[in-house]
């Protein structure tokens, strides 16, 4: 009876130290960080700074794979359909991410996808080109835009695709002060901002994040926040002026094919916030304009549902056809 309970334990504990061997992952080879974006945009711009200072953590080199089109649906098609043994990572872009859901641009849903963790919240802002002189201010704008609707000098904005972070903000723009645009869609956020640069459109809303570094070609006219910014205290919000009252931006998730093991999520959530609070990636971040945002795997998927929430109440009244 002795023995048999002593055998019993042994393989009580010889399981219990193969259930924890198999619990540490590590990546065993370099780790492809998927960007749905073409390389030089806002959000390879800040993946490509989180990557080079994550790598001392991750153990691991981070390559960073740009997988651009459809308003980065293509990108999370092949992130979605990724094999979850934890060799491929990548962003999700909110709520670009949950329109392309809504709008069926690819075959994912929220549960193709397995959150890790939150890196930068950007607030959306109004911007015209720098030397612009129709437009000092936002009033001017959508005076300009009421004034010339149905002419031929209507009033264009440049956007980062269909439905898409940017085009949701120029149309909560528009509709809250009550005037019409026609829409320009580009590519990605990097386009749009060569389709301002270029004259092709009269006005854009982006993130700040995404002028970093460009702040003299840009003229800002106002801010989606319930108080001004810190950073902008010269630049009224659009609730003050009387238009869209609320926050308005984009998160950029860390995320994992769905199917993932838990110690997967655990690693890299656990990589990515000690790369977060790194001070040489602070610093780096500060440069780059960024806003670091660190939210832990469970506070991602709860804000990458709520988003989804909100993407989905957008399709009832929200767009009007130009």
């Amino acid at each position: 009876m002795k023995k048999a309970l002593a055998l019993a334990l042994v393989l009580c504990m010889m399981f219990a130290l193969t259930v924890t061997a198999c619990a540490d992952f590590k990546p065993d080879g370099p780790v492809s960080m998927i960007v749905a974006y073409k390389a030089g945009s806002g959000t390879d711009n800040t993946a490509r700074i989180l990557a080079k200072y994550a790598e001392k953590y991750v153990g691991q080199t981070i390559v960073i794979e740009n997988v651009e089109g459809g308003s980065g649906s293509i990108g999370w098609s092949q992130l979605a359909d990724a094999d979850p043994d934890g060799q491929t990572i990548g962003f999700i872009n909110l709520p670009n991410f949950s329109s392309s859901i809504v709008n069926e641009m690819g075959t994912y849903t929220v549960d193709s996808f397995a959150p890790i963790c939150n890196h930068v919240t950007e607030t959306s802002i109004v911007i015209v080109r720098a030397g612009d002189d129709r437009f000092p201010d936002l009033k001017t704008l959508v005076e300009y835009g009421k004034a010339n609707e149905g002419g031929k000098n209507e009033l264009k904005a440049s956007t980062n695709g269909p439905q898409a972070s940017n085009h949701i903000g120029a149309q909560a723009f528009a509709n809250s002060a009550e005037f019409m645009y026609i829409d320009i869609p580009q590519g990605g956020t990097a386009d749009q901002l060569l389709s301002l640069r270029g004259a092709e459109a009269d006005f854009a809303v982006v993130k700040l994040a995404d002028i970093a570094g460009q702040e003299a070609e840009y003229k800002i006219l106002g801010v989606f926040n319930p108080e001004r910014l810190p950073e902008l205290p010269d630049v009224p919000t659009l609730g003050e002026l009387g238009y869209y009252p609320d926050w308005l931006g984009s998160s950029r998730c860390l995320v994992a094919p769905a199917g993932v093991s838990e110690d997967v999520v655990k690693f890299y959530e656990e990589a990515f916030k000690a790369a977060m609070e790194d001070p040489d990636y602070l610093a780096a971040a500060e440069t780059a304009g960024m806003a670091t945002d660190f939210k832990d795997a469970k506070a991602t998927g709860e804000l990458i549902a709520q988003q989804q929430t909100f993407a989905e109440g957008l399709a009832d009244g929200f767009w009007y056809d130009y």
